[in-house]
């Protein structure tokens, strides 16, 4: 794709005038650099430039560049200048060429997850979406190839709910012998009536932190051998409104995988999420040297998903916020003869992969719990030998 760089002019069709500079910041603004990403620059027979847009198949005279015009000599915007809550998940890879990266997303079939790995597929990552149910993981890649055919995504099965299966899921990954460049842990459950998974550990834990940090140990050595690479944690706001400490400051676990009696689904929920952002900050410690960042974002407040889909109360009140919450757009796929809905405005997530870290002011418990699980409960050590979560020093 050609690069260039020319001033754009603004049309005063009132007076009948074109201008330079902006009427409102009296700056100029220049189109610069390549042109989005499936766009393609052609001549017609006339010698007029035209551009080609070869995943929705359409042609245009306008280039597409205009949408991300430039300041001339502008002072460095920060990310939070950059981006808001109207940003897509595309606009935030605009320019980026991720060929040759390959990527895992966890819970990628829906929501959150299958936006953002549509987004990094349609920048050209390999991309591979880690799912329980592989029905609607198979949907989720078909949708993805019917907007660009030439994407390079697969689903595997990863059930964070079993510690087998998570340990299933990186040996296959492994058998690939590929890099892994981004890891993106964005699985979760709310709002789930308190049970048990088959490792004998409250499923709410589980599924949101341990599975998750058994997996990022699992896949360490190839993230290690990949770097730069980094790990993205999908947290919560939600961490603030809880703790994991017992009177006298030290790790309770009894907190981290409750009893029934002592189960409030919100209160694990938070607990869970907190775990992340301690794990993160101190993955990222250990790692970081090595060329692994890691990561932890909050996804944004007020945004509308399927996430309280596990009780009819958490529904009715989600449904009530509905219409004060971030528009969840519903997008016709028309090579898939199907209506879906998804999200578009997963600026962190995009941002801790590609561009920028999150950090909560949570720091100082973070070796506390990452030295605390090598004391893992007694249900982990029941497991079969071949687990191991050496993988990870934890000292």
């Amino acid at each position: 794709m050609p690069k260039y760089s020319s001033l754009s002019y603004v049309c005063n069709h009132l007076e009948e005038k074109t201008q330079w500079e902006h009427p409102k910041s009296g700056k100029r603004k220049r189109v610069a650099g390549d042109l989005p990403y499936g766009w393609e620059q052609e001549t017609d027979e006339n010698g007029q430039v035209y551009f080609v847009d070869h995943i929705n198949k359409r042609t245009t005279y306008l280039d597409p560049r205009l949408a991300f015009t430039v300041e001339e000599n502008p002072v460095k915007p920060t990310t939070r200048q950059k981006y808001d809550g109207n940003s897509t998940a595309m606009e935030i890879l605009q320019g980026c060429d991720l060929s040759g990266k390959v990527v895992i997303v966890t819970g990628a079939n829906s929501g959150i997850g299958f936006e953002t790995a549509k987004s990094f597929a349609l920048h050209g990552a390999y991309v591979i979406l880690a799912c329980r149910n592989m029905s609607r993981a198979s949907d989720a890649v078909q949708h993805i190839l019917a907007e660009w055919h030439k994407a390079k995504v697969e689903a595997m099965t990863l059930d964070l709910a079993s510690l087998h299966s998570v340990q299933h899921f990186a040996e296959a990954f492994k058998s690939k012998n590929v890099p892994l460049h981004i890891l993106i842990c964005n699985a979760a459950v709310f709002a789930l009536p308190w049970s048990l998974t088959e490792d004998d550990l409250e499923s709410t834990f589980q599924v949101n932190y341990l599975g998750n940090f058994y997996l990022v140990q699992l896949l360490e050595d190839v993230l290690r051998r990949s770097s730069p690479a980094r790990v993205v944690m999908v947290s919560s706001e939600s961490h603030r409104f809880t703790d994991i400490k017992d009177s006298s400051g030290k790790l309770d676990f009894s907190l981290l995988s409750p009893s029934k009696k002592e189960y409030w689904a919100m209160l694990a929920y938070n607990r869970s999420k907190l775990c992340n952002i301690l794990f993160s900050n101190e993955l990222n410690r250990r790692l970081s040297p090595h060329g692994v960042t890691s990561n932890a974002v909050h996804p944004g407040n007020m945004m509308y998903s399927s996430l309280h889909r596990n009780w009819w109360v958490y529904t009715l009140l989600f449904t009530l916020a509905r219409p004060f919450t971030k528009s969840m757009l519903t997008v016709w796929n028309k090579d898939a003869d199907n209506v879906q809905e998804t999200p578009s405005h997963w600026r962190s997530i995009i941002n801790a992969a590609c561009r920028r870290s999150f950090k909560s002011s949570r720091k100082t418990d973070a070796p506390i719990l990452a030295s605390s699980l090598k004391r893992t409960p007694r249900a982990m050590r029941r497991q079969s030998s071949n687990i191991s979560f050496a993988k990870l020093p934890l000292h």
